[in-house]
This record gives structure tokens, sequence and C-alpha cells, in this order.
């Protein structure tokens, strides 16, 4: 029980300097800041792509980045200027800037990558190249 509320604690605080834009503390509590600040994403894989999900919330659509350079995907999230920032009571959630990137392999037709944004959640289609499905291999475990 005391580490829940210590880290509801920690929690409360690293929120609310960050929504004042500073960050005292460890690299420990800097990286819960970049987590909170994070989208986070969930992928699957259909017979023909895999999909990509990528939870944002309260974000503008036209502020969306995906961009596509070797083999490499990003998406990005840059909010419109003077975006309103209440004093926050407690923030356990983030409507800021992100990027995440994604590695992507040849079986990935990055020409034909899609994307769509409804509900709160950016879909991206990244189909795969017919042919150039990956082979699974089972892996022993000694």
């Amino acid at each position: 029980m005391y580490y829940n509320q210590s880290c509801a604690g920690l929690h409360d605080t690293l929120a609310r300097e960050a929504a004042k834009g500073t960050y005292p503390g460890s690299r420990q509590q800097h990286q819960l800041i970049r987590v909170m600040q994070r989208a986070a994403v969930n992928i699957y894989k259909t017979e023909n792509s895999y999909e990509m999900l990528v939870f944002a919330p309260g974000r503008i659509r036209e502020n969306f980045h995906l961009n596509v350079k070797g083999n490499e995907l990003t998406v990005s999230y840059l909010p419109p200027e003077g975006f309103p920032r209440p004093d926050w009571v407690r923030r356990e959630y983030s409507r800021g800037a992100f990027e995440r990137s994604f590695p992507l392999d040849d079986t990935i037709d990055a020409t034909k990558i899609s994307a769509k944004y409804i509900d709160g959640v950016l879909q991206v289609s990244l189909p795969i190249v017919p042919g150039k499905e990956s082979k699974s291999q089972e892996i022993p475990i000694n």
C-alpha cells in the first residue's frame, strides 16, 4: 500500500511540474515524464497488413505527422501554438507533443501506408508485400 501511495504522489508531483514546464528530480523521474507524454501503441497483424493503433485522444488530426525515412516509420504530434494549458489539479494524461519511431522491414510496402484518426485513435495500416510475409520460427527455451 505504501508503494502505491508513494508512486501516486510522485506521479502527481511530476505531472504538476511537467505542466509548468519544469522537470526536477532523478533520471527515473524524467523517464516517467517522457512515458506520461508518449502515446501508447498496439499493433496487430491481419492477413494482408499490420495495423497500428496509436492511442492519442484529445489531439487534432491535422497536427499528426507520419514519415517514412529509410526503414523507419516515425509517428509524431505537435500541438498548435497557443494550445490551452489548464492549471492541473491532477494530471495522468498529456495531450502534448510526442514522437514514436518503428523499424520497417522489407515485408512492409511503405508506399501504401495509410492512416486515419477516429475517436482518439490514430489507425495506421502497414500493408504486407504479397509473398514477402515474415516466416515464423519456434525457438526452444532451454
